[in-house]
């Protein structure tokens, strides 16, 4: 893939819903050492140094890796769950900061979108300088509203608050939409040029159903996403969600009423993708696809068989982007992804078509 030629734009037709002019790949986050394994140079290690001309290469040396294997676009999100509580309840490693009213006046919600920028401002900058031509991000400010509820509660805890105290429950959800939708704000003003598809990861459900209601996640998770959406959509950029989990009962709310225009996120014990494209093909583009215990535990040929399985009948069906269901930890074997890179390209290249 080194004479690969980068068009960012490919992954804006797919997240509009329009069959974009060479397939895209896509997934949520890579592990740098698996990356490592397969470009044959290591980077991973500039990124914690406190020398900011190392961390600035990180990010150049990152962006050169995706396009190297083939993306149109560099990955890249930072979590706002960081201000909150660095995701340690989100996790379930302790309990949450605010678990009654008082701690909920206390909290600096008025302080967490410039501790925010604070925190991330040289790294947003520096993928900003450092992206390769043809390229641009997909990503943002990583975590939604219902990540951002339970790290500060934590979803056991949050279980009983949503009944015990409702009103601190809505009030919560409120301060935490104003909040988030504020930093949205400020990053778009700073950095949206530098992103063609925006995103945040919020999971909202598991292998049978949502994690609360669906009534609740109707009510009170939607409205709060419209309200970010809209700042997406008025910036000209289509809107990507991450959702793990069945969640197939609030899909519609989503579309219709978050006004999502692509989701990632799939796993075949769940349902196959097959279902998520025959489902909301005509609708929404349709992100990933290629189960993650596939690509754990599959054989190289299993992969690149699988993989062309799931292209041939997913790219008629309007917008989609190839890549993993969720994500390429780092236990995922680098020869498993290289399989299903290796069949993507091959779809690119005509190999085994039958057109």
């Amino acid at each position: 893939m080194n004479s690969f030629e980068p068009d960012y734009r490919n992954v804006v037709d797919a997240a509009f819903n329009h069959t974009a002019a060479r397939l895209p790949q896509y997934d949520h986050l890579i592990d740098a050492k698996v990356m490592e394994e397969l470009l044959g140079y290591k980077f991973e290690y500039l990124h914690n140094s406190e020398d900011s001309a190392d961390r600035r290469e990180y990010a150049r040396k990152y962006a050169i890796g995706l396009r190297s294997l083939g993306y149109d676009v560099v990955l890249f999100e930072r979590c706002w769950t960081n201000v909150l509580n660095r995701s340690k309840s989100l996790c379930g490693k302790e309990i949450g900061p605010i678990q009654n009213r008082n701690d909920f006046e206390r909290f600096p919600w008025a302080e967490l979108p410039d501790r925010f920028f604070a925190l991330y401002d040289e790294d947003f900058s520096f993928l900003c300088e450092t992206m390769p031509p043809g390229m641009k991000a997909v990503g943002g400010i990583g975590n939604g509203i219902f990540e951002a509820l339970q790290d500060c509660v934590r979803y056991s805890e949050l279980c009983i608050l949503m009944f015990e105290q409702p009103e601190l429950y809505h009030d919560l959800i409120s301060k935490i939409g104003d909040t988030l939708a504020a930093i949205w704000e400020t990053f778009l003003e700073k950095y949206g040029d530098a992103f063609c598809v925006l995103r945040f990861g919020d999971d909202l459900g598991f292998k049978t159903n949502t994690l609360i209601s669906d009534r609740e996640i109707r009510e009170r998770i939607v409205p709060r996403y419209r309200t970010i959406i809209d700042l997406v959509h008025a910036a000209g950029k289509p809107f990507l969600l991450h959702s793990c989990g069945n969640i197939f009962g609030v899909m519609d709310d989503l579309i219709n009423l978050g006004r999502i225009d692509a989701k990632h996120s799939n796993e075949d014990d769940i349902a196959p993708f097959r279902t998520w494209v025959q489902k909301y093909g005509e609708r929404i583009g349709n992100f990933g696809g290629i189960d993650m215990n596939m690509l754990v535990l599959g054989t190289e040929p299993e992969i690149r068989r699988y993989t062309r399985e799931i292209i041939d009948y997913s790219a008629p069906c309007g917008g989609f982007a190839c890549g993993s269901g969720n994500s390429i930890p780092d236990y995922v074997p680098a020869r498993n992804y290289k399989a299903m890179l290796d069949a993507i390209n091959e779809y690119r290249l005509g190999v085994g078509n039958s057109n």
